[in-house]
């Protein structure tokens, strides 16, 4: 990378670091102390509450992009990050779980990964682009595993409450790390917007690097309605989580090293395929732990498994997405994969709940086997761009 790729990537991968710490301290406590509120007893409300988010994430993830193509990145992204602190201040000073669920609402309407993805493609080459996605995923990751050492002693010390006031603070730090840090944008020049956004819904491999991503996170976020449940069920109090889901996301990344090596060598369609199903074989992994005498260890190797897998697809789909789009469509081609991203939040929590309570977690975790296996069977015969494909052999 070049001095101004790196300056980029990290001011960026900042950005979403400060946006997604706030949402990650939120998560490993929110299932169990959002029940406090008055309402708090339903597990579908619950759900919404957990999921909401996602929905206004997907209703503005390709308005967001769309205006960045247009307007200009830097003032998308903090417009976005305003509207979030707005909203986790909302939800600081809810009392109830439908005013919360208002506030979360609120929090997803700052939707800036598009512009934020977009802005990074703008600013790094084809060769070095994933690289600097995954420097963003990284970062993210990063923050999970702060969060999870960190929520149950902040939760412990300013509540759930205090929790979405630090996350909207950390959003106005946001603000200042775009008027200060990151590199001018180039000139955005859009032509023939319509057209282009056609092209964008027609393509067959964003088509599947869209359902692709819905299916992740909505994988994601159903999976954490049981997986605390099921480590209390194994022993291990709420407080001290963060014993198994530290080493599980810390571990993970020590692997991301291989994935460039194996983009080079043009195995990166194997890799995303193999890290699918080992996802789907974690859910399996997790519903046999269910019907049996839960254990930490094995629970823990799944979960390392799973964000394995996580990681793989987090760093190279919007990467993918970012070289099969048009430069001038980016923000849109990233605000529509955004916006499958989003749902699938909003439809992993709203339908994991559902499926908890009327199931239990052994019919939540053969749903999401389900939804992995199926994606599968999608992104089998995507064609990736030619870089991905591998060197041109000599004659």
């Amino acid at each position: 990378m070049t001095s101004s790729e790196r300056r980029a990537s990290a001011s960026l991968a900042s950005i979403f670091a400060l946006r997604m710490l706030g949402l990650f301290l939120v998560l490993p406590v929110f299932a169990l102390e959002a029940r406090k509120y008055p309402g708090g007893d339903d597990p579908a409300l619950l759900g919404l509450a957990m999921g909401i988010y996602g929905l206004t994430q997907a209703l503005l993830q390709l308005p967001l992009g769309m205006a960045s193509d247009r307007f200009g990145r830097k003032r998308i992204i903090v417009l976005g990050l305003l509207v979030f602190a707005a909203g986790s201040f909302w939800a600081a000073s809810a009392t109830t779980l439908e005013a919360l669920v208002w506030g979360r609402s609120l929090q997803g309407a700052g939707a800036i990964s598009a512009a934020v993805s977009a802005l990074l493609a703008d600013l790094t080459r084809d060769e070095v682009r994933t690289k600097a996605m995954a420097l963003v995923g990284a970062s993210i990751g990063l923050m999970f595993a702060v969060s999870l050492v960190a929520a149950p002693v902040l939760n412990a010390w300013v509540g759930l409450a205090g929790l979405f006031a630090l996350t909207g603070t950390l959003a106005l730090v946001g603000v200042l790390v775009v008027w200060r840090a990151v590199p001018a944008e180039p000139a955005q020049q859009v032509h023939q917007q319509r057209q282009g956004l056609r092209d964008v819904f027609r393509h067959p491999g964003l088509l599947r690097l869209n359902f692709g991503v819905f299916v992740l996170h909505a994988v994601q976020l159903s999976m954490w309605m049981a997986v605390p449940a099921l480590l209390v069920q194994a022993g291990l109090p709420k407080d001290m989580h963060w014993q198994v889901y530290l080493p599980a996301v810390g571990l993970s990344f020590i692997l991301m090293g291989g994935l460039f090596a194996l983009e080079r060598r043009g195995h990166l369609g194997k890799l995303l395929r193999v890290a699918i199903a080992l996802m789907a074989l974690v859910q399996m992994g997790l519903l046999w732990q269910v019907q049996g005498a839960a254990g930490l260890w094995p629970i823990g190797l799944l979960l390392f498994v799973f964000f394995v897998g996580f990681n793989i697809m987090e760093a190279s789909q919007p990467s993918l997405v970012t070289r099969m789009a048009p430069t001038q469509m980016r923000g849109a081609a990233m605000g529509v994969y955004n916006t499958l991203q989003s749902l699938g939040f909003f439809v992993g929590g709203g339908l994991g709940g559902l499926l908890v309570k009327s199931g239990g977690p052994h019919v939540l975790f053969l749903s999401t086997a389900a939804a992995l296996l199926l994606w599968l069977a999608v992104v089998w015969g995507l064609a990736l761009p030619e870089r991905f494909v591998g060197a041109a052999k000599p004659a």
